[in-house]
């Protein structure tokens, strides 16, 4: 008899862990998702534009590969050392004011990395707002997420997310349903 429960348990023993296993791998994927997916959309809900910094004319302050928050700001607010973003035809350009000239309704902007300044005035009327916060390497992700093909691979990894979990749920099942049909076949 004690033989018997020793080879029942060691039957049994991996049933224990690949289900935890698989619960661990799913929800680790299903929080990754998360993770970069809510920075790059939640704040547009608190007013903010979101970017990626894809120029080096900003580093050493905003990397290459950075993701940006800009919130609309009155031109007149803005000051000298503030980041702003501007369209510069079909371009966001981020750049730093070196002058508000409010009596010429415009900016004097420079890019951190360049040695002068930019060439044409920025006029008030192209100013998106100010950034308010960045962070480096979130970009990247802003960058996939933002394309068709980038959004079918967070929702196939969400995917796959949600059934490493279901995995280890039916995997449970049936070693509670063979462990139950070995009770009754002892009595």
């Amino acid at each position: 008899m004690h033989q018997e429960t020793l080879n029942k348990r060691s039957k049994t023993k991996g049933g224990k862990w690949i289900p935890a296993l698989c619960n661990i791998i799913g929800t680790l994927i299903l929080v990754f998702v998360i993770v970069t997916a809510v920075p790059l959309s939640v704040p547009r809900f608190f007013g903010y534009e979101i970017y990626s910094v894809v120029s080096p004319s900003m580093q050493p302050e905003l990397p290459v590969g950075s993701v940006v928050y800009v919130k609309a700001a009155e031109p007149k607010d803005l000051a000298e050392g503030d980041i702003i973003a501007f369209s510069r035809g079909d371009t966001t350009v981020l750049h730093r004011i070196v002058e508000n000239r409010s009596f010429e309704r415009d900016f004097i902007t420079k890019g951190d990395a360049n040695s002068i300044n930019d060439p044409d005035p920025v006029l008030y009327e192209a100013v998106i707002g100010k950034v308010e916060h960045h962070f480096a390497v979130f970009g990247r992700f802003l960058s996939l997420y933002s394309s068709g093909v980038g959004k079918i691979y967070a929702l196939i990894l969400a995917l796959c997310g949600v059934m490493f979990n279901m995995l280890a749920s039916l995997l449970r099942s049936r070693r509670a349903a063979k462990m139950q049909n070995d009770a009754e076949q002892e009595l």
